[in-house]
């Protein structure tokens, strides 16, 4: 037992909450399936939450003051670390057009019947250590792999449609199977993934992708329909062809993608840039003269795409940059067989501390080609990369003269061609034409490119 767990059960000892404290849901779930223990734990009660929670605030048990949210009936506080989330036990209602429930004071078995899935359901005590299992059939369903909603799946799910992608999150994390009707119930009630907030889809939805199981909750989601509730790009590469350096369509392509980029240990930035790398290709699908399959300009199509999606899913915006700079980049080092010194500096300028992802992504995209179209060997890419990075820092990438010096030396005033002037320089630099501290000859340069002909 955590010790947060153990802290709370001392302090309730012999007060009118001893033997009525039951932690419930995952805790529970996990500890019966002898998985790592969460830092957030869920105790319901048939009484007062928020009075256990100032008894143990009180008592000097709790890491800070309680939040209370009143209208749930519940109240969360730190103990020795770990969140703990005190509810009474409540039965639910809820509008049509909202997930927020009415609640009510009930019984213990009201509060099981309001939840997500039997296995949630199970009930430790506090004290005793007794298992509850008020539905009677949490345990079946547990040793029996198979995620089953407490009441009719069709009411679960349109009461609170958030529960839909909990489903599908669940049953790859644990390898579970929907229980008959589940699956239809969620097809049905798909639609109502509208009225969830973007931040709880993002959440949901991020939860799934850090898992190794991804590609496969990806596929869950297409087929349920609830994809298309908030990423309908997806949706457009079933089916779409390649030609000849491709054995999959777009979508099996992509997923293969993000199974290398997991297998790899990617984070989710790199999930993300997996997942959006091939995002326009259904747009900028062409066929040639020849008969070809071309997609033009699908990087940087493919980067707005990107931006426009992680954005109206609330991502950060260090988050969408990010991903939306690899997936612009991604063909960068398919373009041919050699990688020049040149080419080195300019991707070093310009992805910066991303360099090593934009690799591992070029290196998964790579290896969901056909066997014998990989052009360009990374391990020399790699290798030129650390030698440039040696040779010539990030920081030094830029011209060595500024505005303000080009301006001192031509007499100009801020304009275009300052810029122009400080571009060309910048080149030479990237060229290996043009040392970066190198400032006399770049006063040369500008002194001899803006000479007055007569």
């Amino acid at each position: 037992m955590h010790l947060a767990l153990e802290r709370i059960a001392e302090l309730t000892r012999g007060t009118q909450w001893e033997g009525r404290l039951w932690l419930v849901g995952g805790a529970v779930r996990d500890e019966m399936l002898g998985l790592p223990p969460s830092p957030d734990y869920d105790i319901v009660l048939e009484g007062d939450a928020l009075a256990v929670a100032e008894h143990l605030f009180r008592s000097g048990g709790t890491d800070g003051h309680p939040t209370t949210y009143a209208r749930f009936g519940t109240v969360a506080v730190g103990v020795q670390g770990a969140t703990i989330e005190f509810a009474t036990a409540r039965r639910e209602s809820y509008d049509p057009e909202s997930r927020k429930p009415h609640v009510e004071p009930a019984t213990l078995l009201d509060d099981a019947l309001r939840r997500d899935f039997t296995a949630n359901t199970l009930m430790r005590n506090l004290h005793s250590g007794e298992l509850l299992d008020p539905l009677r059939v949490g345990m079946v369903d547990l040793r029996a792999g198979i995620l089953r909603t407490p009441l009719d799946p069709a009411q679960t799910f349109h009461d609170d449609p958030l529960r839909m992608l909990r489903a599908v999150r669940f049953r790859w994390r644990l390898g579970w199977e929907y229980a008959p009707g589940l699956a239809t119930a969620i097809q049905n009630e798909a639609p109502r993934l509208g009225i969830i907030s973007r931040e709880r889809v993002r959440d949901e939805w991020t939860k799934m992708l850090l898992h190794p199981s991804a590609s496969n909750a990806m596929r869950d989601l297409l087929a349920l329909g609830l994809l298309k509730r908030f990423a309908p790009e997806f949706e457009s590469m079933l089916g779409v062809t390649q030609g000849k350096w491709h054995h999959l369509d777009v979508w099996d392509h992509t997923l293969l993608v993000l199974d290398n980029v997991i297998q790899d240990g990617g984070h989710l930035e790199l999930r993300l840039a997996a997942l959006f790398h091939d995002v326009a290709k259904p747009a900028t699908r062409t066929i040639d003269d020849k008969g070809d399959i071309r997609f033009f300009t699908h990087e940087i199509v493919g980067a707005e795409m990107t931006r426009t999606r992680l954005r109206d899913l609330r991502f950060g915006e260090a988050t969408v940059e990010a991903v939306a700079r690899l997936v612009k980049n991604h063909m960068r080092l398919t373009s041919g067989p050699s990688f020049t010194p040149s080419a080195a500096r300019r991707l070093l300028r310009d992805l910066g501390d991303q360099v090593d992802d934009l690799i591992a992504l070029v290196d998964a995209d790579a290896r969901g080609l056909k066997a014998g179209t990989r052009t360009l060997d990374l391990t020399v890419v790699r290798e030129r990369i650390e030698a440039t990075k040696i040779a010539t820092p990030v920081s030094m990438l830029e011209s060595p003269l500024s505005g303000a010096e080009i301006m001192a030396i031509t007499g100009w005033s801020p304009g275009p061609e300052v810029g122009r002037i400080k571009a060309a320089l910048r080149e030479m630099v990237l060229e290996g034409q043009l040392a970066p501290d190198d400032l006399e000859q770049a006063r040369k340069l500008v002194a001899e490119w803006t000479e007055p002909t007569y």
